[in-house]
């Protein structure tokens, strides 16, 4: 059987109508077999923010002077980026002192002022969707950073966020303040 072609097409593409098609490339049987398959799935998700929060690591890129120190430990936060649905804190904590810093925990929260006679604060922990190279310990003169991602927000002007970084079995705490400004506007 020999096939003949034209030259010229007059037409390109052809639509034909349901109700004139012979088959389905794709049948709409509800009650079909579902076939599980054993591949591994990429956590598309965790890939990104690792990719992201590498690359801001990597970056110099600063959001203003937000720093706060206990004796010889300097906590500060050098960025917040903002990207798809998430803001990035891009943190660093530095032990210019001759002990390491074992660290029990970081939390994130919000806080309120409340505006009365007696003021009162109110906080919210937020818990991060992701962490990247958060470390357990910081050796005495060491400097490291680390990223926290959030669910995006933003603050109203009688609330900002608390960085707290606790030392496990030790007393230099920190808390550090993050005004609504950074937040609402970030990089």
């Amino acid at each position: 059987m020999k096939h003949k072609y034209k030259a010229q097409l007059s037409k390109f593409n052809y639509f034909i109508p349901k109700s004139s098609s012979i088959g389905n490339d794709k049948p709409e049987d509800k009650d079909s077999i579902s076939v599980e398959t054993t591949e591994k799935s990429v956590d598309y998700g965790t890939y990104y923010y690792e990719k992201f929060c590498r690359y801001l690591l990597v970056r110099k890129q600063y959001i203003g002077r937000i720093k706060n120190q206990t004796e010889d430990i300097v906590l500060s936060v050098e960025n917040i980026v903002f990207d798809k649905e998430e803001l990035y804190f891009v943190i660093q904590i530095e032990n210019n002192s001759s002990l390491d810093y074992n660290l029990n925990f970081m939390n994130l929260s919000i806080e309120t002022r409340q505006k009365s006679k007696r003021k009162s604060l109110q906080r919210l922990y937020l818990e991060p969707i992701f962490k990247y190279n958060l470390p357990s310990k910081i050796r005495e003169k060491e400097t490291v950073r680390f990223t926290y991602v959030m669910s995006k927000f933003s603050l109203s002007k009688d609330r900002r966020v608390i960085l707290e970084l606790n030392e496990n079995n030790g007393e230099r705490n920190i808390k550090l303040k993050v005004s609504h400004r950074f937040i609402n506007n970030p990089n």
